[in-house]
């Protein structure tokens, strides 16, 4: 029981909306109240009471290095006595962008931006003021940011909290939503063959993390890039949470799909809030103001985020990390599953490299359909158990769990260790 963190649970709870500033921290899913992060460094975080925890959150990502990186921290400090935001355009800015292109060869170009949410809702209009068209398909269970046209059938903490995915929404806005099953290209094939004239962008998560981590089918990919092609509209993808975490050029990379245009955030920015939207230089030059479309940001490319951003990604170019990150997130994923096994508890663990999610069910989970007859009660209850035993995992079932180059092999052992006495615990 953290007694500091329920104090300012309560102090919160008096002026911010639920005590939390993003829905999912609130613990709703598992019930309980959140825990108040002090600090962190390395693989660990302490709470407001001092307990210890190895984490497997990294701020739902981005500390693909660890928390307090020494990779990162020189370059944010120099930074900071330089001044922390000018609103006028820097050197560090047009470096990280170049380096960003290098990375993803379908960034011909890229802007800045300063969410996840902005960059695809940037991307969004993008598409639809470039194809003239207004309609836009998206995967029933992905989340692509809190913005307005893709809230509808979201995955993350709309699929956490069971709330409707359009209150606030206009029903007309909502009508230009088009929704698919992940991983169907049936579905995918009739919907274009239906509504092609009208639809201006396919937007997807090239490896879904926010109805837990779910890998692309083999083909599925390939069967997006297919029919966007032949009907006119631009191929998004949503590579917020993969971008830099499943390989260096990210999904792109791995599964040899490019995208018209891509969104960014999470790694880019070493752990500050940042988000980029990019792709083919003709698309991108429709953006203001070289072109008609409008999107602006007073902190966009600010000089903090670009300094952590470029630190992180020249450490992980010159680390190359991602085979020990692979073997890292295997011995998790294998390790949980056989502990589950020994108890007679059903479970599946699907992972793309160092980013997983257990599910608690006896089945495979390939779509949110399949995600969905997980266990969310069983999952809160291992969540508990495991936050008891050292490991802070995260607050929700339709989350992933991200390793990162902190994390050493006994970390991961003993985390392993724990999920098999806490899954005793739950077999009794």
């Amino acid at each position: 029981m953290s007694h500091r963190s329920q104090e300012l649970f309560r102090r919160a709870q008096r002026r911010i909306p639920g005590g939390v500033n993003s829905p999912v921290r609130a613990f709703t899913a598992v019930g309980g109240s959140p825990l108040f992060i002090a600090r962190g460094k390395g693989s660990r975080i302490w709470d407001e009471d001092g307990r210890e925890f190895v984490d497997y959150v990294g701020s739902w990502g981005p500390l693909i290095l660890g928390h307090a990186a020494e990779e990162v921290l020189p370059a944010l400090q120099a930074a900071m006595q330089r001044g922390t935001s000018f609103g006028a355009p820097t050197e560090l800015e047009v470096e990280l962008a170049e380096e960003l292109g290098r990375a993803m060869p379908s960034l011909q170009k890229v802007r800045m931006v300063n969410s996840g949410t902005e960059a695809t809702l940037s991307a969004i209009r993008l598409a639809r003021g470039a194809t003239g068209r207004d309609r836009i398909v998206k995967a029933v269970g992905c989340y692509h940011g809190h913005v307005d046209s893709l809230l509808v059938s979201a995955g993350s903490g709309v699929a956490t909290l069971a709330i409707p995915g359009t209150p606030g929404i206009p029903r007309e806005l909502a009508a230009l939503t088009l929704l698919v099953p992940f991983n169907d290209v049936a579905a995918l094939e009739n919907v274009f063959s239906e509504q092609s004239e009208s639809i201006a962008a396919l937007i997807l998560e090239p490896v879904a993390g926010n109805m837990g981590v779910v890998p692309p089918a083999q083909g599925y990919l390939e069967a997006a890039r297919r029919v966007t092609r032949e009907t006119g509209a631009l191929l998004i993808l949503d590579e917020v949470m993969t971008g830099f975490r499943v390989a260096y050029g990210g999904a792109q990379a791995l599964y040899g799909v490019e995208a018209d245009l891509t969104t960014l955030g999470k790694i880019i920015g070493g752990g500050l809030p940042v988000g980029a939207y990019g792709g083919r230089a003709e698309l991108m030059d429709q953006m203001a103001p070289e072109g008609k479309i409008y999107q602006a940001g007073t902190l966009s490319g600010n000089p903090l985020a670009m300094a952590a951003g470029l630190a992180t990604l020249q450490a992980l170019k010159r680390l190359n990390p991602y085979s020990r990150l692979e073997a890292l997130g295997s011995r998790l994923a294998d390790g949980m599953m056989e502990a589950a096994r020994q108890s007679g508890i059903p479970l599946c663990v699907n992972r793309v490299g160092s980013m997983l999610t257990p599910f608690f069910t006896s089945g495979g989970v390939t779509d949110f359909a399949t995600a969905s007859l997980s266990d969310t009660r069983r999952y809160a209850a291992f969540f508990h158990g495991m936050l008891n035993r050292g490991s802070y995992l995260p607050p929700a079932q339709f989350e992933a769990l991200f390793l990162s180059t902190s994390h050493s092999e006994q970390d991961v052992d003993r985390t392993v260790e724990e999920a098999r006495n806490t899954f005793r615990e739950l077999s009794r």
